[in-house]
């Protein structure tokens, strides 16, 4: 096993997905400032929900950002080109995590896995081939690296495909077809198409179809046979999830990582048809065995950090499982596991403060303090709820309350079912403490199922 995997392949198909994945970050950042992004999520809010943990950071002045931006953008090109592969990677990895950290209501699983590649590109000799970085060293065309490194990536891709998949191993997914029931019927103004995506039995298909790719999609782009077939599903698949859903960046990553099961040295023979003389990048001598190094410090402590690495990504998706109740509901557990479009939740937030020494009472909306946007994410995530409590209590101290309290009325719809109370509102949420273990102040999760997408569709059609 350790010859297996010190063994030299071609570093072209590495090469290849950094070019990749640098270009499709330039594209979304570049797409990212176009659209005012910059406006609606640093600079029209006054307040910013944090992670646990990260409430020192801080969002730049409105030029800072643009700045900010604009630097990680050129840190992306340097990625693609391959100058400085490593330095750029590194710095692209604190400056895009660093914004994520800014805003709560900004995460998106995608951006996770923007920062988990980026990290890879700090490890991993991602700029030996086809980069600024060989030249400069005068390096020959045929680079090679060890195949541990191909083996990292598809152990990632895996971990986002399988846990994608077992997340939609559910009654609300297999069953009942939702939320991609609610989604479909939203979009039947499609051209052409549009009529079809509202009936019920599209979204059953819609939704057996993303369960049964996301759980094989993996073991049928490892096996050579069925590769080709399995990557022209890949790009159907992540084509149509970018066409009916929008998910940003999220397909065109997938399809870029996606080609690291290929075999490492794809990119020399996709250039050799078109008449490219490139020489092979690893020696017949060389391509069944590799000498066993020996086990000095530094290897054994490198292998222990991919172990580590590995060991949270399997791990971590997981973790809910130590949590009571649904996740979707509850949502411990819900961040940076890959549970991707498996819930649909819309809340509505009323809250109730009270001065104990006077008896006064207020009611206070989340926007008083949060955009639209904001207030939409944060409705249907508990966390969210109670630092918009804290908030809520600190300008009442600031006005000479000494000891508010404030309770969260928290209605909120999960998959298409009938609104919920998710929130206890008999909690004084002022009196409690953010943090990483089970909240008690949250309710269980309705049991009702949610409706079937043709109701969805007839209750649209008659409202």
């Amino acid at each position: 096993m350790e010859r297996h995997l010190a063994r030299p392949v071609d570093a072209s198909s590495l090469a290849a997905f950094r070019i990749l994945f640098g270009v499709i970050l330039v594209a979304g950042i570049v797409r990212f400032l176009l659209q005012g992004w910059v406006e609606v999520l640093y600079v029209e809010p006054q307040v910013f929900l944090k992670y646990w943990g990260f409430s020192w950071v801080r969002v730049w002045p409105r030029w800072g950002m643009y700045v900010h931006y604009t630097v990680l953008a050129v840190l992306a090109v340097a990625i693609s080109v391959g100058y400085r592969t490593r330095l750029a990677a590194a710095l692209f990895l604190v400056g895009f995590t660093y914004v994520e950290l800014m805003d709560v209501t900004n995460y998106l699983n995608h951006y996770y896995l923007v920062s988990v590649a980026a990290l890879l590109m700090v490890v991993l000799p991602a700029g030996r081939a086809m980069s600024i970085d060989a030249r400069r060293r005068r390096e020959p065309v045929a680079a090679t690296i060890p195949a541990w490194c191909l083996y990292l990536l598809r152990f990632q891709v895996a971990v986002v495909y399988v846990n994608a998949g077992l997340a939609k191993f559910g009654s609300d997914w297999l069953l009942h077809a939702q939320p991609l029931g609610i989604w479909l019927a939203a979009r039947t103004e499609t051209p052409v198409i549009g009529p079809w995506l509202g009936a019920a039995w599209v979204a059953y298909a819609f939704s057996w179809a993303g369960f049964l790719f996301d759980t094989s999609i993996v073991l049928f782009l490892s096996m050579r046979r069925t590769r080709p077939f399995a990557y022209g599903f890949v790009l159907a698949f992540h084509f149509m999830t970018h066409v009916f859903f929008d998910i940003g960046l999220f397909p065109f990553l997938m399809t870029a990582f996606a080609t690291i099961f290929f075999e490492p040295d794809w990119p020399r023979r996709v250039l050799g048809w078109f008449g490219a003389r490139v020489a092979a990048a690893v020696p017949s001598s060389l391509a069944t065995a590799a000498p066993l190094a020996r086990w000095t410090p530094p290897r054994i402590a490198a292998a222990a950090a991919a172990g580590v690495f590995c060991l949270i990504q399997v791990l971590g998706p997981l973790r809910h499982f130590a949590y009571p109740g649904d996740v979707l509901w509850n949502e411990q557990g819900m961040r940076w596991s890959w549970k991707v479009m498996v819930r649909e939740k819309n809340g509505s937030i009323t809250y109730h403060a009270r001065d104990p020494e006077t008896g006064r009472t207020w009611q206070v909306s989340p926007t008083r303090y949060l955009t639209w946007r904001q207030a939409n994410e944060m409705a249907g995530q508990p966390d969210l709820v109670l630092q918009v409590a804290h908030h809520v209590a600190a300008e009442l101290k600031e006005k000479g309350v000494r000891n508010p309290e404030v309770r969260a009325e928290a209605w909120v719809s999960l998959n298409g079912r009938r609104s919920a109370l998710m929130i206890d509102p008999t909690v004084d949420l002022a009196a409690i403490a953010d943090g990483i273990g089970p909240a008690d102040w949250i309710l269980p999760a309705p049991q009702d199922p949610p409706l079937a997408p043709g109701v969805l569709r007839f209750a649209a059609e008659t409202d």
